[in-house]
């Protein structure tokens, strides 16, 4: 009985250090995926960051093994941090992703995030193993077992010279009531492990249904009516003035086809931070305004500051496309 629970009080208790640490970081976040060729962004929060990974919620559901680029937001006046990255594990909205081809110089910005957002590593517990414990736990017990038969056969053996006097039925009593011993412990040590077992599935199930609840309550989806709200409008000549970053529109097929030529007016918010938070077609055939909002999301401009403080704006671009 001894040996099992200090078995069992070690397997709990022990701590497992990862390699590489990782750090809560609650931050926003955009992952673009492409698909049939055309990029989709999906805005999310990050729930931990190493130089390995990343852990996000977001708002839509990805698959596991799709290529993704990554760009985490930091707060004002840093820059965003961007990477490509490998989709490992998903759950529902809940994906774990893992980077690739990581510079020296980006391991570096990761490690000086976490260290200005002063970060707190996450200890990882040891897997939760309530079978194997009581296998273990009833393995030692089988061994205690074969120890005590060995006590019973020297008993014996040491009895037999006295059998004359006292009978068989004190070794057979003695025999017995050791039977019975041994069936009481086997039940009181089973009791205990599914008792042990029950209350940590509940205490696992409560944290993770709680962070869950946390996690989703702070989606960029449920804030999207605050964030996208301009704060004031600027003119398109001007915001054309501050662009770092354009892409240009690929022309459709059937479009060109059809011979189609217009200029696509697009109502566009800008972030504090300079990317492209909402895109709205103005007019035009649909096919030519997907495609003017598919490039536009790719563009990138310096924030537009009033007074040296960034503000989130609205604007009016227009793109030409001719066949």
């Amino acid at each position: 009985m001894d040996t099992a629970a200090t078995g069992q009080a070690r397997s709990w208790k022990r701590v497992r250090r990862r390699r590489i640490p990782r750090y809560k970081v609650h931050l926003p976040l955009d992952v673009t995926v492409l698909r049939s060729g055309i990029p989709d962004k999906v805005p999310g929060r990050s729930i931990n960051l190493s130089e390995c990974g990343l852990g996000v919620v977001l708002a839509a559901e990805l698959v596991a093994g799709e290529a993704v680029g990554v760009e985490l937001r930091l707060p004002e006046p840093e820059q965003p941090l961007r990477w490509r990255a490998v989709v490992r594990y998903q759950d529902k909205l809940r994906c774990g992703m893992e980077f690739s081809g990581l510079s020296v110089e980006q391991r570096a910005a990761i490690r000086s995030c976490t260290e200005k957002l002063k970060a707190v590593p996450e200890p990882v517990m040891e897997s939760f193993r309530p079978l194997n414990l009581l296998t273990e736990a009833l393995s030692d017990y089988g061994r205690d077992e074969d120890r005590n038969k060995e006590k019973e056969v020297a008993q014996l053996s040491a009895d037999k010279a006295v059998k004359d006097e006292h009978g068989d039925i004190g070794d057979s009593a003695g025999a017995e009531n050791r039977r019975a011993l041994g069936s009481q412990r086997t039940l009181v040590l089973l009791i205990l492990l599914l008792t042990t077992c029950g209350v940590l599935l509940a205490v696992f199930w409560l944290r993770w249904n709680r962070g869950w609840e946390e996690l989703e309550s702070g989606l960029p989806g449920r804030q999207q009516a605050a964030v996208l709200k301009p704060q004031l409008q600027v003119p398109g000549m001007e915001m054309e003035k501050l662009i770092v970053h354009r892409v240009d529109p690929d022309y459709p097929v059937e479009a060109r086809q059809a011979k189609l030529q217009t200029v696509i007016a697009l109502d566009v918010i800008v972030g504090k931070d300079g990317s492209v938070l909402s895109v709205r077609p103005l007019n035009g055939p649909d096919i030519l305004a997907r495609a003017a909002i598919d490039a536009l999301r790719w563009w990138k401009f310096e924030p537009y500051r009033v007074n040296g403080v960034p503000m989130v704006v609205e604007t009016t671009l227009a793109m030409d496309f001719k066949p």
